[in-house]
């Protein structure tokens, strides 16, 4: 029986990153933001809720725009734009999907730019109802570890693929927590309900792996 665990954190990230920077984006941009502002506005978008970033590097520069009854973010620079949405889950995907092509389609038709590349990430702070951390992450300790003096208190793994990473660690945020993080690359024509059944199968598959099960009301 899997054991079952609440989901008190949540957060989801796109990034898209451009076939070639423009640098438009970055010094003439007035357009952009009227018709960003225009597009989100259905989601009460307000003044206040764009923000210039000028710190960092010119590519890590531009603009900010926050949809805070969504808790969702959109930022774009010359060179990429990200999409982060707080406490995501999937019966609410319907929607961040509908905001997410809307934003992006509307700076890809005004600030001319194409996405070459699509970066996902699903991050989860998850609280088991019953066992320790450990009786969860435990598994996956290497046995070499695991001999060593001493009861094993956390740990973490760390695993790449080409096109795919995952995470899994103690929370840094809640009491006898398990931190999940999965990331995936997609082409940047992926369609964003191919997206959304590629990252739902990774996370059943880690969950099935983990032997957890959310608990739903």
């Amino acid at each position: 029986m899997p054991e079952l665990i609440s989901i008190p954190i949540s957060f989801f990230e796109a990034t898209f990153r451009y076939k070639e920077p423009n640098v438009k984006l970055w010094l003439d941009r007035a357009a952009v933001v009227q018709a960003l502002f225009k597009a989100l506005k259905p989601w009460n978008i307000d003044v206040d809720n764009v923000e210039i970033i000028t710190t960092g590097k010119p590519s890590e520069q531009g603009l900010k725009f926050k949809l805070p009854q969504k808790q969702i973010t959109f930022f774009f620079s010359p060179t990429l734009c990200r999409f982060t949405k707080d406490n995501a889950d999937w019966e609410s995907a319907e929607e961040t999907i509908t905001i997410l092509d809307v934003a992006f389609s509307t700076l890809a038709r005004s600030g001319e730019i194409e996405a070459a590349t699509i970066e996902t990430a699903i991050a989860l702070h998850m609280q088991p109802k019953a066992l320790t951390l450990m009786k969860i992450l435990g598994p996956f300790v290497p046995p070499q570890l695991g001999a060593l003096d001493g009861d094993v208190k956390t740990m973490a793994v760390i695993v790449k693929w080409d096109k795919r990473k995952v995470i899994m660690d103690g929370s840094g945020q809640i009491a006898n927590g398990v931190f999940l993080r999965l990331e995936r690359e997609f082409d940047g024509t992926a369609a964003y309900q191919q997206i959304a059944a590629q990252l739902r199968a990774d996370e059943e598959a880690l969950f099935a792996l983990l032997d957890v099960k959310e608990d739903r009301p």
